[in-house]
């Protein structure tokens, strides 16, 4: 979608910067819901959508509470509403599919495919993880490699960042480094 169909249909948005043990994690919320997140500043989130920024804490501090929550170790399933406006197709069909996974879990890049019921392959499965617009909230972490390998990452410190979202979920069990 372009910017300016992203301003027509999202209307304004607020940030919220919150520290994680996996680096600063911004958070994007428009009147609909969460429109994106990531590792960095604020600014890298901003140039991607183009929206007009509102300072409006009331409107980011669900999200915020909720992710605290999370990395706390006292939320499993988010609440934080979805703005999947800005995602169509396929992609969109994924990662709907993608935000039931459930926590301390994991799919394949095949299953996830399979699941979604679309026709994209692993390979394009992995592609859309890459471009995941709301990572640990539409938990593209939770999908690993066929066989022993855990795939790629493109948030925080790439594998390491998913090897320690899976680690804090349960699903992997923690390593000497860990302790």
């Amino acid at each position: 979608m372009a910017t300016a169909d992203i301003a027509a249909v999202a209307g304004t948005v607020a940030y919220a910067e919150v520290p994680t043990p996996v680096g600063p994690f911004v958070l994007a919320v428009t009147e609909a819901g969460l429109v994106a997140s990531g590792w960095g500043a604020p600014g890298r989130l901003a140039d991607r959508l183009g929206l007009a920024e509102v300072h409006d804490a009331d409107r980011t501090a669900f999200a915020v509470a909720e992710l605290k929550a999370y990395f706390a170790g006292e939320l499993k399933t988010f609440e934080t509403p979805v703005d999947w406006r800005l995602m169509s197709g396929s992609r969109l069909t994924v990662l709907k599919t993608l935000h039931e996974v459930p926590y301390g879990t994991a799919v394949t890049y095949g299953e996830l495919a399979a699941r979604s019921g679309s026709s994209v392959p692993a390979r394009g499965i992995g592609s859309i993880m890459g471009s995941n617009p709301i990572p640990i909230i539409v938990p593209c972490h939770r999908v690993i490699a066929a066989g022993k390998g855990l795939g790629g990452f493109s948030g925080g410190e790439g594998v390491e960042t998913k090897r320690w979202l899976l680690t804090h979920e349960g699903y992997l069990q923690p390593t000497l480094l860990d302790l």
